[in-house]
């Protein structure tokens, strides 16, 4: 069980980092309008999709550790 919960975590680091990347990368394609305007839907729906996931990862976590 307890290797299970640590899984679970190490997984969740790693979403939590790629959730911040996405974040990162919309904050610069903001700041770079109107140049690459053409990115905004690929940029906003990996961020959505990211932190989507990371949401889905700490629900997870919370109830492997209730």
């Amino acid at each position: 069980m307890t290797a299970d919960i640590e899984e679970l975590k190490a997984s969740l680091k790693k979403l939590n980092a790629r959730a911040t990347q996405a974040k990162m990368d919309l904050h610069d394609l903001s700041e770079e309008l109107p140049t690459h305007w053409e990115k905004i839907l690929e940029v906003s729906q990996r961020c959505h999709d990211a932190h989507a996931a990371l949401m889905e990862a700490r629900k997870a976590v919370a109830a492997a550790t209730a």
